[in-house]
């Protein structure tokens, strides 16, 4: 991976992960957040991809500087213009309930053969995935224990991600990447070719791994490092710090480089 300061391109939008990438220590600072007004008001437009919640993601779309924000790692978007939400869910509601109840098989599993794993405290907020604790309100967890939730969640049919804090799972083809496409698709007409030219995209965990593979402007934040020996496609750049002091470091790179007006 390169140093940011090597990235010479312009983009016209920045896609985010939020946790580790925005946040340090679980807090949104006052640069991350100064960040992404200094972008907003460049023209740039961000769209944070997350494991978070619809419930956070609802706030988000509305009162953040944001174009728009996808949710529960792909499950769907929400974008709050000309004073209207805005929603587009990758399943229907039939199919959401249906496996919502395989779900809390899987949770009751994950709860009685993994000591120490908790419920993520944002799950009441959640409509389509499972999360899954394993530092972010709990002592953290083995590397094994993790491997060990993943496993109870592919072993029922389920797909199951790693983010830096949860182990999110849910029944369904999507993924933080096909959703960010068909936001892009739907409310900026980009192609997938088109995107790949004006768009960039940060993140800090293995969750965000399509991402990156997608992205030929992928980078991440300092504390990816810990996850790179797992990972099978790396951003092309890296930041020197850590969560969202370095997302003000990439901000500032982008914003050297910008053409937008």
């Amino acid at each position: 991976m390169k140093n940011i300061r090597e990235f010479k391109d312009s983009v016209q939008f920045l896609l985010t992960d939020i946790d580790d990438t925005l946040t340090d220590e679980g807090q949104l600072g006052s640069q991350a957040y100064e960040s992404l007004w200094r972008l907003h008001n460049a023209g740039l437009k961000v769209i944070p991809v997350t494991g978070r919640p619809a419930g956070w993601c609802e706030m988000i779309a509305r009162q953040w500087p944001v174009a728009g924000v996808v949710g529960e790692n792909g499950a769907f978007y929400f974008r709050y213009s000309e004073n209207r939400m805005q929603r587009y869910f990758s399943l229907d509601e039939n199919i959401r309930l249906a496996n919502k109840i395989k779900l809390e098989k899987i949770q009751q599993e994950v709860l009685t053969k993994v000591s120490g794993a908790a419920v993520a405290s944002d799950q009441f907020c959640r409509l389509f995935d499972l999360a899954i604790d394993f530092c972010e309100d709990v002592p953290a967890l083995e590397k094994e224990e993790v491997t060990k939730i993943v496993k109870i969640f592919t072993q029922a049919g389920a797909q199951a991600k790693v983010s830096s804090i949860h182990v999110n799972g849910w029944f369904g083809e999507y993924n933080k990447l096909s959703a960010s496409l068909q936001f892009l698709k739907n409310e900026f007409g980009l192609t997938p070719e088109t995107a790949k030219k004006h768009c960039a995209f940060v993140g800090d965990s293995p969750n965000d791994e399509p991402m990156w593979e997608f992205f030929p402007h992928g980078f991440a934040v300092a504390n990816l490092k810990k996850f790179a020996d797992d990972l099978h496609h790396l951003p092309k750049f890296i930041a020197n710090h850590r969560g969202g002091v370095g997302f003000a470091e990439i901000t500032t790179q982008l914003l050297k480089n910008s053409t937008v007006t």
